[in-house]
C-alpha cells in the first residue's frame, strides 16, 4: 500500500467516524421532532413509524393545557389539567437568560481588561477567589441562598435569578476575557493615549471593539450554561418566576404525562440557543484562534 492510499484510507475511516458522531449527536433531536409532530399512537407505535405525516397540534396545545394530558375521571368526575404555564416560564427563560449573559459578560469584559492592562493588588489572590466560586457545585450552597433569597424579597422574582445567574457566570467571563485582552497589543492605548485620549475613551474607542470577538465567544457558553441551569431555576422560583427546564421536569412526575407535548417544549428550548450561537458562530470561531498566529 503506498502514501497516497494509505491517507486515503485515514481520510475515509475519519469521515466515517465523524459520521457517526453526528448521528449519535443529532438522533435524539430527530427522535424528540418526531415524538412531537406525531399522534399519540404513532410516538408509541412499534417498530416505530419513521415516515409520518407531521401535525403540529402538540406544539400548539403545549401553550394551552401544558404538558399534563388529561387525568381521567376520578368518582365520575373529570380531572383536568390546569392551564398552560409554559408560555410564561419560556419568557422567563428568555428574558433571564439572555438579561443575565449581557450582564455577565459585559461586567467580564471589563474586570477582564483591568486585571490584564492595570497593576491590580493582590491580583494572583483575586483571580484565585473569583475562579473558586466556580468550584463548588450550585446545590451545596443552595440552601443558605434560599434563606437569604427570601430574606430579602428575592425569591421567585426574575431580578433574583438573574443577579444569581450574573454572578454565577462572571468568574467564567473574567477569566475567558482576560485571555482575549492579553492579546491584544498594547500599542493600541499607548497610541491613543499620546494622541490625548483618556483611558476611558481610549478603551470604549480602540480596545473594546477588539474585544467584541472574545465577548460573544463567551456570551455563547454564558448562554448555555444559564438557559440549561436547573438548580437555582427551582429552589428559588416558584409559579411567577420559573423558568421552562424545571417547569418541564416537573411535569414528568404527574399523572397524565403527555410525552407529545413534553417533546415538543423540548424542541422549543433547543431553538433560541440554535439561532443565538448560529448568529455569532463566526466570531466563536475567530474567538478560538484570536491570537493564535504570533508575527
Amino acid at each position: 500500500m503506498n502514501e497516497f492510499q494509505r491517507r486515503k484510507t485515514k481520510n475515509q475511516i475519519i469521515v466515517v467516524i465523524l459520521l457517526v458522531i453526528l448521528v449519535v449527536y443529532f438522533f435524539p433531536i430527530y427522535w424528540m421532532f418526531s415524538t412531537a409532530t406525531k399522534s399519540k399512537a404513532e410516538a408509541f407505535s412499534f417498530p416505530p413509524k419513521w415516515i409520518w405525516k407531521p401535525r403540529l397540534d402538540n406544539f400548539r396545545d403545549i401553550f394551552i393545557t401544558g404538558t399534563g394530558g388529561a387525568l381521567g375521571k376520578v368518582k365520575g368526575i373529570e380531572m383536568k389539567p390546569k392551564p398552560s404555564a409554559f408560555s410564561r416560564q419560556f419568557t422567563n427563560s428568555i428574558i433571564i437568560s439572555f438579561t443575565s449573559t449581557i450582564l455577565a459578560t459585559f461586567l467580564g469584559a471589563l474586570s477582564g481588561y483591568i486585571f490584564s492592562r492595570m497593576p491590580v493588588r493582590g491580583k494572583d489572590d483575586l483571580l484565585f477567589v473569583i475562579l473558586s466560586s466556580r468550584m463548588l457545585p450550585p446545590v451545596v450552597i443552595a440552601i443558605p441562598v434560599v434563606i437569604m433569597y427570601r430574606a430579602l424579597g428575592l425569591f421567585d422574582t426574575r431580578g433574583g435569578l438573574i443577579i444569581m445567574y450574573t454572578a454565577f457566570n462572571l468568574a467564567f467571563s473574567v477569566w475567558m476575557m482576560i485571555s482575549f485582552v492579553d492579546d491584544i497589543p498594547k500599542e493600541y492605548e499607548e497610541a491613543a493615549l499620546v494622541d490625548g485620549y483618556s483611558r476611558f475613551q481610549a478603551f470604549f474607542k480602540f480596545v473594546f471593539p477588539e474585544m467584541r470577538v472574545g465577548m460573544a465567544a463567551t456570551a455563547i457558553f454564558n448562554l448555555i450554561m444559564t438557559w440549561n441551569e436547573f438548580t437555582f431555576a427551582l429552589l428559588l422560583t416558584g409559579e411567577n418566576a420559573r423558568t421552562a427546564i424545571p417547569g418541564i421536569a416537573q411535569s414528568l412526575g404527574t399523572a397524565g404525562v403527555n410525552w407529545g407535548q413534553i417533546a415538543a417544549g423540548s424542541f422549543l428550548m433547543v431553538i433560541p440557543v440554535v439561532i443565538f450561537t448560529f448568529l455569532l458562530g463566526d466570531n466563536l470561531i475567530r474567538g478560538f484562534t484570536f491570537g493564535a498566529i504570533k508575527e
